[in-house]
């Protein structure tokens, strides 16, 4: 994207408020003079556009890959000036407006053919949806009026209305007094159509025609205006073809050939209450009856609630309580003189699904209460489907007071009570490979490591030598030491000297003078508990 448009420079110029234009000056959208000054318009938009394009170039030079492509480019802007004479004089209300848009393409082609041109594309009519009200413009981009009273659905959640306010300007200009202005304006506001508002002339209805509602221009409409204006843009145009709610899809097929006839390079159509929130809408809309088969808004977004109701109803988690009555382990701790209880219950099929915290500093102290709401926190996400191993991840090793040396060997340093908690209901309720990863010397574990130790050292004592030589032979175990022994055996007291890795951290070994576990520092270890280190040396 960004080699090409360094290479070809293409630029995206447009308008916006076309249709409050029209409407201003007295002429319907959907008219043969609306269509024929909506060209001349854009003629002289494009061609001004690139006549400063080739004035830029003289200066400075045209676009880098405009030689390879001068004929095809000269060719189009040649094609663009023909058409802009091709528009029938009678079809635009300014006469000026007309000759000044033929003008610029006469300049625009023969300062091109002699300079280049500095942009390979000058103009696109983009939809200008958001922009054009903060502009203060009644319509966007090449769209008639969506409605004249509209109301626009905010991201942030309300409404905005919206009134035309070109509508005073249209009725002076088409000879209205003042005091008919007012009646009709009232009229308006009040039905949110200007269809039987007192004073106004039949033959003045087109001027007011909008995309949706009453007096809705049809399909064929939007089309016949896109094709007038196409001849003189360099891209495309943004613009939405409003079909009604009934449309079929024979209809639709019809607006795209349509649109090819007419040389339209894109066309975007939207059946009216095809989607279950649209930007803007009227009020016409929500109380306009469906068309036979098909659902009302109101039906739309009762049925969207409840499809909605039953979605949440089925992903909702659901809750496993505990049995009336359930087996329990209770084991008592300490953590630096700080004593207490802790009370698992399981389930029948043997997980633990609550826990309690009894004993744990004075009734009524900070400590106590906030261990009990830790462990009735830990219970509900057990009982709603929390992996006890994500919970354990979660809160293992967290250090903060109290903290200290315990008198359980297989854990024997605590950074904190949740750290004790969760690394004991490990220990007892998940596997071997998870006790290990976390540093928990359960008997399961030391036997384990014992077994790959011994394997290890049988490998290596067996191995034949690296130069291809005779082994030394292995000295015959006695008769006495024949029979096996279980890996179980091989368990010490010792703290574990393999680092235990969790969530990405490396520990080190357990500290010998305080029991904590160590981390690396540099290429040794040290003790965030005592600050012990092991000396790189």
């Amino acid at each position: 994207i960004g080699d090409n448009a360094r290479a070809f420079r293409q630029l995206g110029l447009g308008y916006t408020n076309l249709g409050a234009y029209l409407l201003a000056n007295g002429v319907a959208y959907d008219s043969d003079p609306g269509r024929g000054t909506a060209a001349a318009i854009t003629a002289l938009m494009t061609g001004r556009a690139y006549r400063q394009s080739a004035v830029i170039a003289a200066a400075i030079g045209p676009y880098d890959k405009y030689e390879e492509n001068r004929e095809p480019h000269n060719a189009v802007m040649r094609m663009h000036r023909d058409a802009s004479y091709a528009i029938p004089d009678s079809t635009v209300v300014d006469d000026q407006l007309l000759a000044a848009a033929r003008h610029s393409w006469d300049e625009a082609v023969e300062v091109g053919e002699r300079y280049g041109y500095r942009n390979a594309q000058a103009t696109v009519l983009a939809p200008t949806g958001t922009i054009s009200f903060l502009m203060d413009c009644d319509t966007t981009g090449i769209e008639p009026d969506f409605s004249l009273v509209k109301f626009k659905e905010l991201v942030g959640g309300g409404q905005m209305t919206i009134a035309n306010k070109t509508i005073p300007l249209a009725l002076r200009t088409l000879g209205y007094n003042d005091a008919e202005i007012e009646q009709i304006e009232a009229f308006v506001t009040e039905h949110g159509t200007i269809v039987g508002a007192p004073g106004l002339l039949d033959e003045h209805l087109s001027v007011f025609d909008v995309a949706v509602g009453e007096r809705a221009i049809s399909a064929h409409g939007h089309i016949k205006m896109m094709g007038a204006v196409q001849p003189f843009i360099s891209g495309a145009i943004s613009k939405t073809v409003n079909m009604p709610a009934s449309s079929t899809v024979e209809d639709i097929e019809g607006a795209y050939i349509d649109a090819w006839r007419l040389g339209i390079k894109a066309l975007a159509i939207y059946r009216d209450g095809s989607k279950t929130a649209q930007a803007l809408r009227t009020d016409a809309q929500d109380e306009a009856a469906a068309p036979d088969g098909l659902y009302t808004k109101a039906d739309v977004d009762a049925l969207l609630e409840h499809a909605v109701l039953e979605a949440k109803g089925d992903a909702m988690p659901a809750r496993r309580r505990m049995p009336r009555e359930r087996q329990s382990l209770t084991h008592k701790f300490s953590i630096g003189g700080h004593e207490g209880y802790i009370t698992a219950g399981v389930y029948e099929d043997g997980t633990v699904g609550e826990i309690f915290l009894t004993d744990i500093g004075k009734e009524g102290s900070t400590l106590r209460g906030m261990m009990n709401a830790f462990a009735t926190s830990i219970s509900i996400a057990l009982q709603y489907g929390v992996p006890l191993e994500k919970l354990v991840e979660k809160f293992s090793y967290m250090r903060f007071d109290p903290e200290g040396i315990t008198q359980n060997p297989e854990i024997p340093f605590a950074k904190s009570m949740p750290d004790y908690i969760m690394r004991w209901l490990a220990s007892r309720f998940l596997d071997t490979e998870t006790q290990e990863g976390l540093g928990i010397m359960t008997d399961a574990v030391r036997a384990k490591k014992a077994g790959e130790e011994a394997a290890s050292s049988f490998t290596s004592d067996t191995a034949g030598p690296a130069n291809g030589g005779s082994s030394v032979p292995m000295p015959q175990a006695s008769a006495g030491d024949s029979e096996t022994k279980p890996a179980a055996s091989a368990m010490t007291d010792t703290p574990p000297v393999t680092p235990a890795k969790m969530g990405g951290l490396e520990l080190g070994p357990a500290c010998s003078q305080c029991g904590g576990m160590m981390q690396r520092t540099g290429a040794c270890y040290t003790c965030t508990s005592c600050g012990n280190n092991t000396g790189c040396g």
